[in-house]
């Protein structure tokens, strides 16, 4: 089954093909069995892939396909070559199932959308993109992927148009990452100078051969990188794109958020780990980045009203907690939180679109309320996500997860006390704003009629990603609870495993301090929200909390910040330089074609006669041209 992994990525892009070309002359049900079903059918070879790869695992634990030789020029031969190993396994998995289940529940969510057939080909495009992305053995191909999933990401936060504020949330996410992308590839450009080579396995080892541990080059290079995936990956400072991308319809937050375009970042970090082990002060930075990112977007989680903010503000720290393990080596541990919090998240925003759905587009929590007896399904699994990502104990996919994070900031050789405390502080909010959520939207008193209830194919996704949410951290578990190691033994043949400094006494501690934690934060969310909701309010309008609250629901006043000192200045000097010399040659082209222009144009009055004196004129020339030679 290996060899038809070339399919997986094709299949997404062959349904892209089809609906970019025909989708207008197909049926809404035919544009729904193609682009659903080219990103089934890449679920399905991924799992049979899977099941192949673990069952007979390839020699070295790693298989290559090369299709075509891409380029050759000077050296220079980069591959349409696939790298396929337990990272970019798990990870194709995640996109592949997950993008299926939004898939699905995107064909009844959008039905009634006039731009139906373009929806799903900017949808299959972006599945494609980023299994390019994952698979791609050389970072050139890498960089196709990473560029396709940021241009796809334009196309479907800007997907209604029509309204100014989208297409500007649009060209925000495409900004601000473009800096980040900018950064990468100058990286990408000094590791070819200094090394040689694109393709990632040999990038690595001559850099771990060429290069010594914090010398500049490393730094310089892994520095770079993680300039690309700060962007990518909305952490600070380059957070400010994510809560706007909630201008795009929902499956597409969810798709963005779950499975595709925020974990770019986590994933490259990951495949260059051993560039980032060899640059200690940037690999300090992530973790750092991490912890200041997931306590920043917590607090500003719990000021939003619009529920898809406060979902991708949990999106936000969710990151940062897997950016934290990156930071502290913990690198199994963060792509098995990427794991799990795929499961959750989605089925979050599936579960967010359910009632927006069916509120005629309402996204403000305090104008919903008592919607668990109209809408039971999206209730009781929404709840299981919203426990999963608060991390509430043993029952969870997230607490899994999330505590072995928690367990490795503090024990970890890179780790310390610090990280641990702010991994912990997240874990409180967390559980404090994503109940607020639940306790605001579903119970209390009814504030609005829900108009249309979902249907089949939105449902099943539901369902199965909260089996997935409850399920999926069963495969690891810490040596205090039976030390099941499946995942991070799998993970462990393409990344080094970490080995704790502290004692199963410690981690007992710190697991019992993590529990109290995250059932402190729904105790208080029920507390402030559910039964004395007038205290909240009060302290909100005390001048402190008004203060604090407008400053978290801004965002920390970063895209305040970035106005003043970068896009005002930016457009004052553009104003100013206008008219400058290069212009003057441009508008001077305009004026000779705009003369000349005016010239020819006396030409054509509309008499006849003018006509034939000008035709026998150019007889008499020609002739008398031809004779004197």
């Amino acid at each position: 089954m290996l060899e038809l992994l070339w399919l997986i990525p094709c299949l997404p892009f062959a349904g892209f093909l089809v609906l970019a070309l025909a989708g207008k002359r197909l049926e809404g049900r035919a544009v729904a069995l193609v682009g659903v079903g080219s990103v089934a059918l890449s679920a399905i070879l991924s799992v049979m892939v899977a099941v192949d790869f673990m069952s007979a695992p390839p020699p070295g634990h790693f298989y290559t396909q090369t299709l075509w030789q891409w380029l050759d020029v000077a050296g220079f031969s980069p591959g349409i070559t696939f790298y396929l190993d337990a990272l970019s396994l798990v990870m194709m998995l995640v996109v592949t199932v997950v993008g299926f289940l939004i898939h699905l529940y995107s064909s009844e969510f959008m039905e009634e959308d006039e731009g139906y057939s373009r929806f799903f080909a900017y949808m299959n495009l972006f599945v494609g993109s980023m299994l390019v992305l994952l698979l791609a053995q050389n970072l050139l191909l890498f960089y196709l992927g990473w560029e396709g999933v940021g241009l796809c990401s334009y196309l479907l936060i800007g997907f209604w148009y029509k309204d100014p504020k989208n297409g500007y949330a649009a060209r925000k996410a495409f900004v601000v990452t473009r800096v980040g992308d900018a950064a990468m590839a100058v990286g990408l450009f000094l590791l070819y100078n200094n090394l040689g080579t694109l393709q990632i396995q040999e990038l690595m080892e001559k850099a771990h051969q060429s290069w010594s541990p914090g010398s500049l080059l490393p730094v310089a290079a892994a520095a770079l990188i993680l300039g690309g995936a700060v962007g990518k990956s909305a952490q600070l400072p380059l957070q400010t794109w994510l809560p706007d991308a909630m201008a795009g319809p929902t499956p597409v937050s969810a798709l963005i958020h779950a499975a595709t375009m925020v974990t770019a970042g986590v994933y490259i970090i990951a495949r260059t780990h051993i560039l980032f082990e060899l640059a200690p002060p940037v690999l300090a930075a992530v973790a750092v980045i991490g912890a200041l990112t997931l306590l920043l977007s917590g607090f500003s989680a719990i000021t939003q009203k619009d529920i898809k903010r406060v979902l991708a503000y949990s999106t936000i720290s969710q990151i940062g907690y897997m950016f934290l393990a990156l930071g502290v080596g913990a690198w199994s541990a963060a792509i098995f939180h990427f794991m799990t919090h795929a499961f959750f998240k989605a089925l979050l925003f599936l579960g967010a679109g359910v009632i927006i759905h069916g509120l005629h587009h309402e996204h403000d929590m305090f104008k919903m309320g008592g919607l668990r007896r109209q809408l039971p399904v999206t209730f009781w699994t929404f709840l299981i996500a919203s426990a999963s990502l608060s991390a509430i104990p043993l029952v969870t996919a997230g607490f899994f997860s999330k505590d072995q994070i928690l367990w490795l900031a503090w024990s970890s050789g890179r780790g310390s006390k610090w990280l641990w405390a702010a991994g912990i502080v997240g874990a409180l909010l967390t559980s404090l704003y994503t109940f607020r959520m639940v306790f605001i939207t579903f119970f209390g008193e009814a504030h609005s009629e829900v108009s249309k209830k979902p249907g089949t194919r939105m449902l099943i996704p539901l369902v199965v990603l909260a089996f997935l949410s409850v399920t999926g951290g069963y495969i690891e578990l810490p040596a205090i609870m039976g030390n099941v190691t499946i995942f991070s033994g799998f993970m462990h043949t393409a990344l080094p495993p970490v080995k704790p400094l502290s004692g199963e006494h410690m981690e007992w501690i710190l697991e019992i301090i993590a529990v109290v934690v995250s059932l402190g934060g729904v105790f208080f969310a029920w507390l402030f929200f559910l039964w004395m909701p007038g205290l909240s309010a009060r302290l909100a309008r005390t001048s402190p909390g008004m203060l604090l609250h407008r400053f978290w629901f801004s965002g920390w006043a970063f895209d305040w910040l970035y106005g003043v000192l970068l896009v005002r200045p930016f457009i004052w000097l553009a104003r100013i330089n206008k008219d400058d010399f290069i212009d003057l040659i441009y508008t001077g082209i305009a004026w000779y074609n705009q003369a000349m222009n005016s010239i020819l144009s006396l030409t054509q009055n509309g008499k006849v006669r003018f006509y034939a004196m000008g035709i026998a004129l150019g007889a008499i020339i020609t002739i008398a041209i031809a004779v004197l030679r």
